[in-house]
C-alpha cells in the first residue's frame, strides 16, 4: 500500500522508527491561571519527537530517539525518562557547553488566547544539532524516520540537518514529517511558511492541521493543500474535532474522529501521528491508521501531561473495526484505555 516502508529479511532486528528532535524539562502548572500567579509546578517532559517515540514505544514497536542534552541534571532526566519508555536513547548525545531545554506552560488549550508558554531553550543543546555532528547511521538505522519543522526552526544548522535529511537519496526510510508550524520559535518568522513548504514536499508521509495550514500559507481545504504539496504518497490534514483527511495518491479518505471528555489539550497531535505511524508499519488501511491515530490522541487527551500508556493492541484493533455507526457512537473518558475499563457510547 502506498506509504508503506517496505519490508526486509533483516526488519527482524530493525528498528521502525527512529524520531529526531529537541525534548525539554517541562514544568507543568499546579492550578489554572497566569504564569505569575502559578505558586508551583510540577515537572515532566515535553519534545513533539520523544513524545511519538514513547508513544510508539509504548504500542510495542522498537523506537529510537535522536538529540542532543547537556551534561546537566535536566539531561539526566529527559535521558532516563524516555529510555523508561522503552525507547533506544543509545545514540542521545551530551553537549558539555549548552544546557538542556526547560519550558513552563499554562494549564489552558495552546489555541486560546490566554496560553502562556516561557521558553528557555535559545542556545540549547538541541539547537546546535547539524550535519556535521549528528549519527547518521542512527538516524538512517529505521524503517521510518519522523522529523517535524519544530527542529528546523531552532537555528539555522538544524535547519541545514533537516533539509539534508528530506533530500532525496537512494535507500533512504521512509521519512515522516509533522509541519508543526510554531510562529513564535522562528526568528524572522517570515521566513517560515517558505521553509516548512519545502521541508514538506521533500517527505514522504506529511502531517498538518487545517489551522497550521491556513496559519501558515493562506491555504484552505485538503484539496487545496495537496495542490501545495504534490509530492508527499500520503498527506494526512488534522482536523481537530472533525476528524481527519488522509489523501494518498489521488485517493480521499475522511475519518470522524471520536468524542472524547478531554483533561488536557497537550499532545494530541504527537499521539495522532504515532498511532498513524503504527499502523502505517503494519500495512493498514488508510481508514484504519487514521483510526489508530485517533486512538492514541484519545489516549493522550484523556490524562494531564503528553504522555500516557495507549490501549491494548487487541483492543485498539477491536475498536478500529467497527463500522461507522458503531465507531460514531463512541465516548472516551479518562481511564478509557485501562484493560478493565467499558468504552462508553449514547
Amino acid at each position: 500500500m502506498s506509504g508503506t516502508p517496505a519490508r526486509t529479511a533483516a526488519d527482524a532486528a530493525t528498528t521502525d522508527v527512529v524520531c529526531l528532535g529537541e525534548s525539554m524539562v517541562t514544568f507543568l502548572p499546579s492550578q489554572p491561571g497566569r504564569l505569575a500567579d502559578v505558586p508551583s509546578f510540577g515537572r515532566g517532559i515535553g519534545g513533539a519527537e520523544s513524545n511519538v517515540a514513547c508513544a510508539l514505544a509504548g504500542a510495542g514497536h522498537r523506537a529510537a530517539w535522536v538529540s542532543r542534552v547537556g551534561a546537566d541534571g535536566f539531561g539526566d532526566h529527559l535521558v532516563d525518562t524516555i529510555a523508561g519508555y522503552g525507547v533506544d536513547t543509545s545514540a542521545v548525545r551530551r553537549d558539555p557547553g549548552r544546557p538542556t531545554g526547560i519550558y513552563f506552560r499554562t494549564a489552558t488549550d495552546r489555541a486560546a488566547d490566554v496560553h502562556e508558554v516561557a521558553y528557555y531553550r535559545a542556545g540549547s543543546a538541541a539547537s546546535a544539532m547539524s550535519p556535521a555532528n549528528v549519527p547518521y547511521e542512527a538516524l538512517l538505522a529505521g524503517r521510518v524516520l519522523h522529523l517535524s519543522g519544530i527542529t528546523a526552526a531552532l537555528s539555522a544548522d538544524c535547519l541545514a540537518l533537516l533539509r539534508e535529511l528530506t533530500a532525496p537519496r537512494p535507500g533512504r526510510p521512509l521519512v515522516s514529517f509533522d509541519v508543526n508550524h510554531r510562529p513564535g520559535l522562528w526568528r524572522g518568522g517570515d521566513a517560515s511558511p517558505r521553509v516548512l513548504l519545502e521541508l514538506a514536499r521533500g517527505a514522504d508521509l506529511v502531517f498538518v492541521g487545517d489551522d497550521e495550514a491556513e496559519e501558515a500559507w493562506g491555504i484552505v481545504g485538503a484539496e487545496a493543500i495537496r495542490a501545495a504539496l504534490p509530492e508527499p504518497a500520503v498527506l494526512v490534514v488534522k482536523r481537530g474535532a472533525d476528524g481527519a483527511t488522509v489523501i494518498a495518491g489521488d485517493t480521499v479518505t475522511d475519518v470522524p474522529a471520536l468524542r472524547v471528555d478531554v483533561v488536557a489539550p497537550v499532545g494530541a497531535g504527537d499521539a495522532f501521528a504515532a498511532g498513524f505511524l503504527s499502523a502505517t508499519l503494519r500495512g493498514l488501511p488508510v481508514r484504519d491508521r487514521a483510526r489508530h491515530g485517533h486512538l492514541m490522541a484519545a489516549a493522550a487527551l484523556t490524562v494531564p501531561g503528553d504522555l500516557t500508556d495507549p490501549p491494548a493492541r487487541d483492543r485498539a484493533d477491536r475498536l478500529v473495526a467497527l463500522d461507522d455507526t458503531a465507531w460514531g457512537r463512541l465516548r472516551l473518558g479518562p481511564g478509557w484505555t485501562g484493560d478493565d475499563q467499558e468504552v462508553r457510547t449514547p
